[in-house]
């Protein structure tokens, strides 16, 4: 008789066996939330600031993460575009209630490349793309009804044709400096394992919970 599979959530995280890197760590934790029945695995909060160093936060969706950083998508011109061209400091936060574990990652957001954003936009849905188009995302509207006007207007223009990319829409990536990982225990006394990027290599600490 086999042994009854354990549940990610009652593993403990200790230095002996979270990866060295924490990409990978990262890696293995979206992969553990993405078996679970959670909407949207790689809903991440991120909050930014501007000159005036009054934070702001809002959820987004992790499109890619690679060595180089983790990627989303906006309209540059929103609040959150605004403040990162004001401070590119920015902190990202991931977390899976279900798994009892959370994820921090601070660092610097940059703006990616413009065929980077163009070749992620085509593989958007149709209207996600007009939507895009329409939106002057942050920015006050007198009503649905125009918003929707301006969606129908722009479902006539492009009909037929390949929507591109708005000039005003596209990518970000958060390179990283710090990760937090942080894992839930019963006895409170949870788990935190912090990555800080030092003199090109992570150093490990364990933090108190």
């Amino acid at each position: 008789m086999g042994s009854k599979k354990r549940n990610p959530s009652e593993t403990p995280l200790l230095e002996s066996t979270v990866a060295p890197n924490p990409f990978r760590q990262l890696e293995q934790w979206l992969h553990d939330a993405r078996q679970t029945s959670l909407r949207e695995p790689g809903a991440m909060a991120l909050a930014t600031s501007g000159h005036e160093g009054r934070p702001s936060m809002r959820v987004v969706l992790l499109k890619h993460l690679d060595e180089n950083g983790l990627v989303f998508y906006t309209n540059y011109e929103s609040r959150k575009g605004r403040e990162i061209g004001e401070n590119r400091s920015g902190a990202l936060l991931f977390f899976w209630d279900s798994l009892a574990r959370q994820v921090r990652v601070e660092g610097e957001l940059v703006q990616i490349g413009q065929e980077e954003s163009a070749a992620y936009f085509k593989t958007r849905p149709r209207m996600s793309q007009i939507g895009a188009w329409a939106s002057r995302q942050s920015s006050p509207i007198p009503d649905r009804s125009s918003l929707e006007l301006t969606v129908k207007q722009l479902r006539k223009e492009f009909a037929g044709k390949d929507i591109p990319l708005p000039p005003f829409w596209g990518g970000y990536r958060l390179i990283p400096v710090v990760f937090e990982f942080w894992q839930g225990r019963r006895d409170r006394l949870h788990d935190r394992l912090r990555f800080t990027h030092v003199a090109g290599s992570w150093k490990l600490d364990r933090l108190a919970p």
